[in-house]
């Protein structure tokens, strides 16, 4: 039975006493698996972030407790340390409100900064002062750069996983460790480093225009996430364009494969050596996808036809490189409006131009660190995966990925005896499993509740809206757009979504991204300028507007509504 503790949660202390799901939800949306939280995240991402945050200037390695706080697990979800980032703003000089704006929800029960004697650090905010002035003026990230060819490295570098030994599959495995730490510490650069630009492009033109900063960033291009969404795309107009194939995807995704790799058609083999060569190069990809216990595009190939099925149904008039190209047009013609009115002050042009600049180095970075993250850890899955698979043929597991169970404590033990573990990881995994019933509690202040006294997501009600409400929320994409509102919790039926619908989602991560090509627009529970949803949004050229609290709860799906990516709002224009 489930107690008020996960076997994972972490506790918050005094110095690092508040916690956030505040763009911690894109990241891992859902439960973390056992496995995926003790073998990636705690040596690869907490330990990775302690490196960069060092790194930057921000801390010393020493203000840390053991393990170090840079995030907390709760109830097995994942949460951002609201103190550890908003330390960033103070000893950097922009201040904690800057951080708070750019990354986390303006939902009104965060926990007012409170500033201690230790915060305040002239020796870190010296360092931080040139790192500062990096970022305001660097061309590039070149750790990322460099690593995202060290992360190809790692699929390229995959042996046939059926004739390693067990012992091998999990020496690989570790070996990857030391990766996923050096990729993560990169993150913090690129995730710290874009709230710079957009946070100083606000403080120049918000009284002037306040839906400016939005647009100032839209259509920068070489952004990772989003040119996932153009190969898609391209392979839905191979669907669209040929008989035989569109035939076959009206017979329904389930054994779709197959059949093509029956025919003898000429179009059916075209498409399937593309599908390859995507899947070799983004199969890492997929919902939830830095936990190994989720599937990817290679593991669940059905994600991918299930995203092209919707996909092939809209008009080429989707195509994101014709909103990329309307996004820069307009960033464009605004950039030399600014500068215009910028030009008799030289030091304000000057910073204008440096921020719009670091904005888009910062943003491309940021989605670049994150497939470089993810490459990794596909990786990782696809050991354990093939590992657990020789446990299920040994009638030690119901499925393979049940193998996510283990701690990362326990691996060499089941190595050496697998069924003296079978019913605890069967007792485990409903465990887990019952953790998705449960709604995380937005911030973590000092203490975490027990989990019995959180809500449950299959017993909450809310008071859904009515026509004329007008709800708030960050002025994310720009753009206006009217249609049907499309809820989806998960991925699980992509077909709802019709051309032109209104996506709403609680978050959203790569995986989401093709719907984003037939959508209207989008909304968000959650999110700020900086996550997922907004960035690609403002690529693909269509409005976006995160940070509605219960958005897939309070409007209903049917509805009609207008979504104003640019003042940040959702007008309810008709109930179904």
């Amino acid at each position: 039975m489930l107690g008020d503790r996960w076997i994972t949660d972490t506790n918050p202390t005094e110095r690092f006493p508040n916690y956030t799901r505040g763009n911690a939800g894109e990241v891992l949306a859902d439960p973390v698996s056992p496995l995926g939280w003790t073998f990636c995240c705690e040596p690869g991402m907490v330990v990775g972030c302690v490196d960069g945050f060092e790194a930057m200037g921000v801390f010393d390695r020493s203000e840390y407790g053991t393990p170090p706080e840079t995030f907390g697990m709760f109830g097995g979800y994942f949460y951002n340390s609201l103190t550890q980032a908003r330390l960033f703003g103070v000893r950097s000089g922009a201040g904690w409100q800057a951080i708070d704006n750019a990354y986390f929800d303006n939902t009104q029960d965060i926990p007012p900064y409170v500033e201690l004697p230790w915060h305040i650090s002239p020796r870190h905010s010296e360092k931080l002062a040139n790192t500062m002035g990096w970022i305001m003026s660097t061309d590039s990230v070149p750790e990322i750069d460099l690593q995202k060819y060290e992360a190809k490295a790692c699929r390229e570098s995959r042996p046939d996983l059926s004739t390693q030994s067990n012992e091998q599959l999990l020496a690989r495995a570790r070996m990857l460790q030391r990766h996923m730490r050096a990729m993560f510490s990169q993150v913090v650069w690129a995730s710290l480093g874009g709230s710079v630009g957009p946070a100083v492009l606000t403080a120049l033109t918000g009284e002037i225009d306040p839906t400016a900063t939005t647009k100032l960033i839209t259509g920068v291009g070489d952004v990772d996430s989003a040119q996932i969404a153009g190969q898609m795309f391209k392979l839905s107009r191979l669907i669209r364009n040929s008989a035989t194939l569109s035939a076959e995807f009206n017979k329904g995704i389930v054994g779709l494969l197959d059949r093509l790799r029956g025919s003898a058609d000429a179009d059916a083999a075209h498409f399937l050596a593309e599908v390859d060569a995507f899947t070799y190069e983004h199969g890492s990809r997929g919902p939830n996808e830095y936990d190994i216990y989720s599937w990817s595009y290679e593991t669940k190939p059905d994600l991918v036809l299930s995203s092209l099925e919707r996909l092939r149904l809209a008009d080429d008039d989707a195509d994101p490189v014709r909103g990329e190209a309307a996004g820069a047009a307009e960033r464009e013609r605004l950039t030399e409006h600014f500068r215009a009115l910028f030009a008799d002050n030289a030091e304000v042009l000057a910073t204008f131009n440096a921020a719009l600049h670091s904005a888009g180095v910062f943003m491309s970075a940021r989605e670049r660190c994150k497939c470089n993250n993810i490459r990794t850890i596909a990786e990782v899955r696809m050991c354990f995966y093939e590992f657990g698979q020789r446990m299920v043929d040994a009638g030690h597991l119901a499925h393979k990925r049940q193998i996510c169970m283990l701690l990362a404590n326990e691996v060499d033990a089941y190595l050496e005896a697998p069924a003296a573990f079978k019913g605890l990881l069967a007792e485990r995994e409903v465990d887990y499993l019952s953790l998705y019933d449960l709604e995380p509690p937005y911030i973590v202040d000092k203490v975490a509740p027990p989990l019995s006294q959180w809500q449950r997501k299959s017993e909450m009600t809310i008071v859904q809206v009515k026509v004329g409400d007008v709800l708030q929320g960050v002025a994310g994409s720009p753009g206006v757009a009217t249609g049907t509102a499309r809820v989806l919790l998960d991925l699980s039926d992509p077909f709802r979504l019709e051309v032109d619908d209104i996506l709403i989602a609680p978050q959203t991560d790569p995986a989401w991204t093709p719907l984003f090509l037939s959508a209207g627009a989008v909304i968000t529970n959650v999110g700020a300028v900086g996550t997922h949803a907004v960035i690609v949004s403002r690529e693909l050229g269509i409005p976006c507007v995160p940070s509605i609290p219960d958005a897939t709860r309070r409007i209903p799906d049917g509805a009609t509504i207008t979504v104003d990516g640019s003042n940040g709002t959702v007008t309810i224009v008709a109930l179904p």
